[in-house]
């Protein structure tokens, strides 16, 4: 691998004259970037305290980091490293690490290197993929829609006035990417917004250095808002979110999985023969960590056996054959008002509805509403951060008043002062309804945030709004906060309004791949493929299928599976062809990392199966977001990596 190093040690004389009349030295040393990623320490550091103490100068400490031009990181991590009685900083780094020191330090900085002239691509070069953007684009102001890799011409200042009939006159096949700006941000209400920016005339044959450059500059010095990290991908939501949930065929069979949540699988109470109605439970709760099942057809259970799965591989499984009525079971019925509820009447009836987690983690609902500790805030993730899924938007337009109700019932069972509803600001239909809705409700408001992934992570979503941190290997009931899903909590109004437990869920069916792309409300158990085929199948065989969304969603390879509590989304999508290669310590996944990990030592030592290392690195505090492996110059499965560390590492003593 050819190495791109950023710097190299000053030379003797140099070093010695820099050092004349100077002592008390403390040595910060960056490992290299750019260059074959090795868990050894670089040399240039030993090699510089030898120099000095050669010289009789007292050395009172060292150390080595990585990135050290990573200002948050530095900032955080610099007062623990200077010992007392330093009285000069000697840095070895390139000259960004070397002004990031001389910023933050407080006391004389010895830049001990020279920065090296460099040849090469970098990054987003090193694969065929055009682009991975990492919030430091221009996506944030068009749209999600980008003016590079988007459009023929590559233009970042406007349309040329090429386009014919909205297609491109450089490539008749592509559509004009500035006209699905133009489109998307007039739907989003931000075109006069954007078209008030002061933008250069250029000639667009030609890139403007100077200003992309100041565009770059002042993205970058946002790009922390709310939280460190996270990514900006193409959105795609336009596939869907203007379509209305539409009801989706009752399916003749339904095979309904015991595991749809997280913990013990529930226990069959149902055997091969029995007739069974809508609502009725089919399977126990197994432990407090776990969640009941129940039919959402009526018709007669035909097998009780091991099916597959979407992400378990198999799963035993309820297999009902429909008769076509959707016969409601007895206990099926309202509850009283919310008004008359206990706090543990409605923690009960959330558990006996088996409301499990609907954004896909699956936890049931009615632990997390037993906190051991005191909430004063409930959060409603309206966020849907994930490109291509519109599903909890749809809930958010069309349920407006049963999210609204769910909440509240939320807010009483904690006893918490407020509930926020977060919404990311490219969902200005969303915001105005919810806004409105709220508005003579005390104690619940509407919070905008800016869109960036992964804000609907239960972390990233209490730093951005309430400016509190989850401690390492802790819970948002730590910091005084619940967080819930938008369809889990329209699930709770169902339970207590109409006494209805979790046995349908909104769909979103989409991706470029797939014909008739559209927002489905679904029984639980109906057959994947059946809602592929019915919106119309897929454009070409070249296709990659996935539960969830693109960045954390499951490859399914097999689409017979059952859509379960936490299917928000079927995608269809370009295959990844990228094949990996090594490492080049760009750092790039440190950037974005939103829990301020270091990505690149977690591939590293689950390559030489260090599990300790990963420990150590804090592996468990990853939230499996992908904005690393999305982000990285190479391409390397570093969330599959990871999963393999944390599996090791939670059996470790």
């Amino acid at each position: 691998m050819e190495n791109y190093t950023k710097y190299k040690l000053k030379s003797a004389d140099e070093l010695a004259s820099l050092l004349a009349e100077k002592d008390n030295l403390f040595v910060i040393a960056c490992n290299k970037c750019f260059k074959e990623f090795e868990t050894v320490d670089e040399p240039d550091c030993d090699e510089f305290i030898k120099f000095a103490e050669e010289q009789g100068k007292h050395v009172v400490g060292s150390t080595k980091v990585d990135f050290l031009c990573n200002k948050t990181h530095t900032e955080k991590d610099l007062p623990d490293m200077i010992p007392e009685g330093a009285e000069n900083i000697v840095v070895i780094s390139c000259g960004l690490g070397i002004q990031t020191v001389a910023e933050l330090a407080g006391r004389p900085v010895i830049a001990a290197s020279n920065s090296l002239n460099y040849r090469g691509h970098h990054g987003m070069a090193l694969t065929k993929k055009s682009c991975d953007a990492c919030a430091q684009c221009y996506l944030n102001i068009t749209g999600g829609v980008c003016p590079i890799v988007d459009c023929s011409k590559s233009l970042v200042n406007g349309q040329c006035g090429g386009a014919k009939n909205g297609k491109c006159e450089v490539d008749p096949n592509k559509d004009c990417a500035w006209e699905k700006i133009y489109q998307r941000l007039a739907k989003q209400g931000r075109l006069e917004e954007f078209l008030s920016q002061p933008v250069q005339v250029r000639d667009y044959s030609k890139v403007n250095f100077k200003f992309v450059n100041e565009y770059v500059k002042s993205i970058r010095e946002n790009r922390l808002e709310g939280y460190y990290g996270g990514v900006h991908p193409c959105e795609r939501k336009e596939f869907t979110e203007h379509l209305p949930l539409v009801k989706f065929p009752d399916p003749d069979t339904v095979v309904i999985p015991l595991s749809m949540h997280a913990g013990a699988p529930a226990n069959p109470v149902v055997q091969v023969g029995d007739t069974v109605k809508v609502g009725q439970v089919i399977g126990e709760a197994a432990g407090f960590i776990s969640a009941p099942v129940h039919s959402s057809v009526s018709g007669t259970v035909t097998a009780i056996e091991n099916h597959k799965h979407a992400t378990r591989g198999e799963c035993l499984s309820v297999v009902i054959k429909s008769d076509g009525k959707n016969t409601l079971h007895e206990s099926v019925k309202p509850n009283k008002d919310l008004d008359s509820l206990t706090p543990d009447e409605i923690v009960d009836i959330i558990k006996n509805a088996g409301i499990v987690g609907m954004g896909g983690a699956g936890f049931p609902t009615s632990v997390k509403l037993k906190p051991p500790k005191p909430i004063d805030t409930i959060l409603l993730n309206g966020c849907e951060c994930e490109p291509l899924l519109t599903a909890d938007h749809r809930v958010l337009l069309e349920y407006a008043d049963d999210v609204i109700f769910g909440l509240k019932a939320m807010i009483k069972t904690v006893n918490a002062e407020k509930g926020l509803i977060v919404i990311e600001d490219n969902k200005p239909d969303a915001i105005e309804l919810m806004q409105s809705k709220v508005a003579d409700i005390d104690n619940i408001d509407v919070v905008v945030a800016k869109t960036k992934y992964p804000q609907g992570a239960e972390k990233m979503l209490i730093k951005r709004v309430m400016k509190r941190q989850v401690p390492s290997g802790g819970l948002p009931a730590d910091v005084g906060c619940v967080v819930g899903n938008i369809s889990t909590t329209k699930a709770i109004s169902d339970a207590i309004q109409k006494g209805m437990p979790l046995v349908e869920r909104v769909v979103t069916v989409t991706g470029e791949k797939l014909k008739k792309p559209g927002n489905y409300i679904v029984k639980i158990g109906t057959n994947t493929k059946d809602l592929i085929d019915y919106c119309g199948g897929v454009t070409d065989d070249d296709v990659m299928f996935k539960a969830g969304g693109p960045m954390m969603g499951f490859v399914i390879p097999d689409t017979n599976v059952p859509i379960m509590k936490g299917s928000n989304g079927i995608i269809a999508i370009e295959p990844d062809q990228t094949e990996a290669v090594s490492c080049i310590k760009c750092g790039r996944c440190v950037d974005v990392c939103p829990m301020e990990l270091s990505p690149l030592y977690f591939a590293k030592y689950a390559d030489e199966e260090n599990w300790q290392g990963m420990k150590d690195k804090h592996v468990m505090d990853c939230v499996e977001c992908r904005c690393c492996e999305y982000i990285c110059s190479s391409k390397i499965p570093i969330v599959s990596k990871i999963k393999a560390g944390k599996a090791v590492v939670r059996g470790m003593k």
